[in-house]
């Protein structure tokens, strides 16, 4: 059995948390790799192997993340498409993604005797289309489109061949139900338990008083297309990373991913406990 780690050292703690991580595997007899970037940072630890991260994702049955929601977000795009699983050790602020805290790491035992919980989450693929060629991305949490400027943008949607929407607003988000949590939340956007396939669309700030999010099935195919008359972009991005700008006459075909990402809970906490936990922590 093997396990690779994937810490973001810019986060607090994830350096020490990384080495407690290695020790724990070890005495779990679970073979330890981790990125040769950080070979001084293990050096005292002689089981641990290191290795490119991208090769060890392929090859381990499990890969850690340890840091935020972000670490976790960045983590997952190595697995797209392989069986391995991904767990979350939160060292952030939030970790609503986390199947772990920092302070649970004796909880890893578990990883020998599969007494977990085991959680597929739906992805999009993103394709898009412009005069000079195609381009392709798959995300976890949402595709943002968003003006280049401080304007206001105008956009149509799509589902298939049929017109959803002409719409005048700062942008649009296209979500997956594990990114229902996220951007989409904080723009108004309902919750959904990741286990509900669907893709979710949730306007930023419409210009318009009859405007809510709006989901549909996993088999459609989306398309937006950027109808601003302004010699300006909209700015695409996925998962928060920069992606594309999109041009008058551009489109962005947005679909339910071809893979899943294969998440691990050892904490055991239903999807609402971890709801009310981690996003009431604010207002308390």
């Amino acid at each position: 059995m093997k396990a690779a780690l994937y810490p973001n050292f810019q986060k607090p703690n994830a350096l020490s948390c990384a080495r407690e991580v290695c020790d724990v595997l070890d005495r779990c007899g679970i073979e330890v790799s981790v990125s040769e970037l950080f070979r001084n940072d293990f050096s005292d630890k002689p089981f641990v192997k290191f290795e490119d991260i991208r090769e060890a994702a392929k090859t381990a049955d499990y890969v850690l993340a340890i840091g935020g929601d972000g670490t976790i977000l960045r983590c997952a795009k190595l697995l797209i498409g392989s069986d391995t699983k991904l767990l979350g050790i939160n060292t952030g602020t939030l970790g609503f993604m986390a199947g772990l805290e920092a302070d649970q790491l004796d909880k890893l035992s578990l990883l020998t005797t599969g007494e977990y919980e085991l959680s597929p989450r739906m992805t999009l693929d993103v394709v898009y289309h412009s005069a000079d060629g195609d381009k392709t991305a798959t995300v976890l949490n949402e595709v943002s489109a968003r003006s280049g400027s401080f304007r206001i943008c105008e956009f149509e949607v799509y589902s298939e061949s049929y017109l959803v929407g002409r719409y005048r607003a700062d942008g649009v988000l296209f979500s997956t139900p594990s990114g229902s949590t996220a951007y989409a939340l904080s723009a108004g956007g309902p919750v959904i338990e990741p286990d509900l396939e669907c893709i979710e669309m949730t306007l930023i700030c419409p210009h318009s008083l009859f405007s809510r999010a709006t989901m549909f099935s996993p088999q459609r195919k989306l398309i937006m297309k950027d109808v601003t008359v302004r010699d300006d972009s909209m700015v695409i991005n996925v998962d928060g990373e920069l992606f594309v700008s999109l041009r008058n006459g551009d489109s962005i075909e947005i679909c339910r991913g071809k893979n899943n990402i294969n998440f691990i809970n050892l904490i055991g906490n239903s999807f609402h406990e971890s709801l009310c936990k981690k996003m009431c922590k604010p207002i308390k």
